[in-house]
């Protein structure tokens, strides 16, 4: 599994327009696209118990937390988040309104019972292959008891989750996600989501592309893959074969109305020749891939247990390259590694100057409990980490900011999402992920749109029409 990309996100997830439900349930979801994703799959398994989406958390019946475990501390924050949400529980008691607490997620996963131990206000804890029980968890817990459900099959997730209804994907605007593949086999030694995701699992064709038509048939324009491996998919086919990634490809840029495909987070080892045809021959799979590659030093690689070199690394990324020239590459580093050396450290600057990245993420290392990092010896000191972090990302943000530069004064094809913060505006998506503001004339919500680029901001672009 990658470092994922990590944002914070609260909020709730959209409001139903089902029935005549009056619970409501608040959802704050931590971390990666996955659980973006989960936090939309869940609120469609409780839409079918009667709750309803609330941006207010003062006003939820039920409030979740969609945890991640990636970034250091992330269990102490949930905790921190906890005791805020402890005192509004009490505060709506007292006026006589019940609040279950629930604790979903990679934390829920890693922390189980110790979740429950120290935060008696909790109610549910809930691991990420077993959300498809949320509601019978949730009668349980109405029922009087404390609820802990982390153990899994994770086909059960993919298999009995729900399907949306039309009202609730309607709602979710013209880009979706859609998982297609579940956990990590490659045991990277800084990452803990091999054993709070479980090993890699990949869903079959058939429910993939029933979810992707529908999503189409209700206005979404893009779907993005979404796994912690995802070009390590090989789902069963209508065949009877193992398909691969590329071939998945290709049916889904079949489904009328399905202009734009894109997939996250990728591995270096799984990249096959398949996958990079359909980058050459596929016109709705967009140039741009997020392939992270960690480190460009040898010894630091081998200590994560990536399983590939530098060199193995370029090499691919060239592959890519020749066969779509205008590919963008997006990447993840980790800086401080234990026993990296600034001949390390400079062995991924070197790296950095040679792929040319439109985009990337990069963090400090920080040992995850029960990992193998966490038990090595020779952490780098904070000091030293934070210093190679600030360089790593000025080069970073210089390559960056030449990307989009270079992008002015040239045509491409946008993908209209939402309406701009100013009146008059409406906000697109390039082919490589940047926003682009453009006028309202432009287009309708769901249009793609011929535009050319007149100026570059820090990771946005404005556009007139072509």
């Amino acid at each position: 599994m990658e470092q994922e990309q990590l944002s914070e996100r609260p909020g709730a997830a959209p409001t139903s327009e089902i029935g005549t439900a009056t619970k409501k349930v608040f959802v704050k979801t931590y971390g990666c696209q996955m659980n973006v994703y989960d936090s939309q799959r869940m609120t469609d398994a409780l839409a079918a118990d009667g709750y309803v989406g609330t941006e207010a958390i003062e006003e939820a019946d039920l409030v979740l937390l969609n945890t991640c475990h990636i970034r250091e501390k992330a269990a102490e924050k949930v905790y921190s988040e906890l005791g805020r949400i402890r005192g509004l529980k009490a505060e709506r008691a007292r006026n006589g309104l019940e609040t279950i607490i629930g604790v979903a997620g990679c934390v829920a996963q890693a922390e189980g019972q110790e979740i429950m131990r120290r935060e008696g206000a909790v109610d549910l804890v809930i691991g990420p292959q077993t959300y498809h029980k949320l509601p019978e968890a949730l009668r349980r817990v109405r029922g009087g008891a404390k609820v802990v459900e982390t153990d899994y099959a994770i086909e059960d997730k993919f298999e009995h989750l729900p399907q949306p209804r039309r009202a609730q994907i309607a709602g979710r605007g013209v880009t979706a996600f859609l998982t297609v593949q579940e956990g990590c086999d490659k045991f990277c030694t800084f990452c803990v989501v091999p054993y709070t995701r479980g090993s890699e699992v990949s869903r079959p064709v058939a429910q993939i592309v029933a979810e992707a038509r529908r999503l189409a048939e209700n206005g979404v324009r893009e779907i993005t893959l979404l796994g912690q491996n995802v070009n390590a998919w090989h789902g069963l086919g209508p065949d009877g074969a193992e398909w691969g990634l590329g071939r998945l490809l290709f049916a889904l840029a079949e489904i009328p109305g399905l202009a734009r495909l894109r997939y996250t987070t990728s591995h270096p080892r799984d990249m096959d020749d398949e996958l990079i045809a359909a980058h050459r021959d596929l016109p709705a799979l967009m140039p741009y891939l997020h392939l992270p590659v960690q480190s460009g030093s040898d010894r630091i690689l081998k200590a994560m247990n990536r399983r590939h070199t530098a060199e193995d690394y370029l090499r691919l990324i060239e592959r890519i390259r020749a066969a779509r020239p205008d590919i963008a590459m997006s990447g993840d580093f980790i800086v401080g590694f234990p026993g990296e050396s600034e001949s390390d450290f400079e062995a991924t600057m070197e790296l950095v100057r040679k792929v040319r990245y439109a985009q990337a993420y990069s963090f400090k290392y920080s040992p995850r409990p029960g990992t193998p990092g966490a038990e090595m010896d020779d952490h780098v000191a904070e000091s030293v980490k934070d210093e190679r972090l600030q360089r790593l990302q000025t080069l970073l943000f210089e390559q960056q900011r030449e990307f989009l530069s270079g992008l002015v004064g040239s045509g491409m094809d946008v993908l209209i999402e939402k309406p701009g913060r100013k009146p008059g505006q409406r906000v697109g998506r390039s082919p490589w992920l940047h926003p682009v503001i453009v006028d309202e004339t432009a287009g309708e919500i769901g249009d793609i749109v011929s535009v050319r680029i007149i100026n570059a901001g820090q990771g946005s672009l404005f556009a007139d029409q072509a």
